[in-house]
């Protein structure tokens, strides 16, 4: 057998290293490895207790001297679960000349408990005192449902509708006692980030006399001077369809200036 000359020895060897080679050249360099997300930012933590607390005073002095007082709240308690606490009331008081011309005292207290993200179940009762409508008391617990129908970061809308009872007090007749229906409206928008307006009516029907009804409108315009102060301008139209008696006007207006803190 004839050996195999130098040069051919060489070729052979080359040829054979770049055979066993090319497996290592062919291979597919390793995916690049993706980066694990970021953990999600955990959400805000519920907001407790929050609310607003708002006073004016009205003076003049001259032909006629008359001042009035006025004095509003309300609060909510929201510890993210799905029971919801809100409670909201106004004092109006008035003299003219050292007589009394506005006494008048309005709260509700609810608890409302989520069914979905836009619809509550709720319980209510509402009071009010009215001295020159020649109302003593009237108090009326209720239950019902309540839908959110928009809730945006600049507008929320919302309606419910509610059965209970009602017990109204007028001076010099006894306790009147009835079923009640009720229905109601809130409407809040931000004009701007520092500026906002608000509407929000309520109606009550005795069963026994729908013709006895008991309306209440609002309508608010709010500047804030800081985050947690504001202006607060707002129209109140009480409007009773069956006053006790025919000296009794059914409709009260009444315009509030006052100062809000909010916390």
């Amino acid at each position: 057998m004839a050996l195999l000359s130098r040069p051919a020895v060489l070729a052979f060897g080359s040829a054979a290293l770049l055979i066993l080679s090319a497996p290592v050249f062919a291979q597919t360099p390793p995916a690049a490895q993706t980066p694990p997300a970021a953990p999600a930012a955990p959400p805000p933590p519920p907001p407790g207790w929050t609310g607003s607390f708002g006073a004016g005073l009205a003076l003049t002095q001259g032909n006629s001297d008359t001042s009035t007082v006025n004095v509003a709240y309300d609060v909510k308690r929201d510890t993210g679960s799905n029971v919801l606490f809100k409670s909201a009331g106004l004092y109006i008081r008035g003299e003219s000349e050292g007589a009394l011309t506005t006494d008048r005292l309005a709260f509700d207290a609810r608890v409302e408990r989520k069914l979905n993200a836009r619809t509550s179940f709720y319980g209510a009762v509402q009071y009010l005192s009215d001295e020159f409508k020649q109302i003593d008391y009237l108090v009326s617990p209720t239950v019902g449902i309540a839908q959110q129908l928009v809730k945006t970061d600049r507008t929320e809308f919302a309606v419910d509708a509610g059965v209970g009872m009602v017990w109204e007090k007028n001076p010099g007749f006894e306790v009147k006692t009835d079923g009640a229906l009720t229905a109601g409206q809130n409407f809040k928008h931000k004009l701007t980030e520092t500026a906002e307006i608000t509407q929000r009516t309520s109606a009550l029907w005795k069963m026994d006399d729908f013709d006895d009804g008991l309306y209440i409108f609002g309508l608010g315009l709010a500047a804030n001077i800081t985050a947690q102060t504001q202006l607060k301008a707002e129209l109140l139209d009480t409007f009773k369809n069956k006053p006790p008696t025919a000296d009794v006007k059914k409709n009260d207006v009444a315009i509030l200036l006052s100062f809000v803190y909010k916390y």
